[in-house]
């Protein structure tokens, strides 16, 4: 099922290229398997550069779902969440994060195509929220994720 819920993640990431946003897509998926909710990135088109499509999962399962079923809940997502979303992640109480190309390999991408370094330190998710179970990188669809990255550098 990781592949499934990876390859919809990666459809909302080049959703959100065709926007001319950045490519970053995220489902949250339920203890029964069922998608719950889902987004992509919207900073540029909604000119919020918080608009992280891993907050809006974490605000809308504050929203929507008991703490149980928060913490029975999996993020899957394209790129590892950011300090900001990997908090939220946290505050909200959400279970397990799957992502599949690492904070670290889009930090080091970005650098070889010559772009400025985030704005925020890079950070693993369990740096910001120790107790959150992660799995990630996930091969191949870190080659994919970088694949949108360097479409998304190129544009620019």
């Amino acid at each position: 099922m990781t592949t499934e819920y990876l390859r919809r993640c990666l459809d909302l990431a080049a959703q959100a290229l065709a926007e001319d946003d950045d490519p970053f897509g995220s489902v949250l998926v339920g203890p029964d398997g069922d998608v719950l909710a889902e987004d992509r990135n919207r900073e540029t088109s909604s000119a919020d550069p918080t608009a992280h499509p891993e907050l809006v999962l974490a605000q809308w399962a504050a929203k929507h779902l008991p703490p149980d079923a928060r913490a029975a809940s999996t993020v899957y997502t394209s790129g590892e969440h950011c300090p900001m979303c990997a908090a939220a992640h946290a505050w909200v109480g959400l279970g397990p994060i799957v992502y599949a190309a690492s904070s670290a390999q889009l930090a080091g991408w970005r650098a070889g195509w010559g772009l400025p370094p985030s704005p925020v330190t890079t950070f693993p998710i369990t740096a910001v929220a120790p107790g959150i179970v992660t799995t990630g990188p996930v091969p191949p669809f870190d080659d994919e994720v970088r694949q949108l990255h360097e479409r998304r550098a190129r544009s620019r």
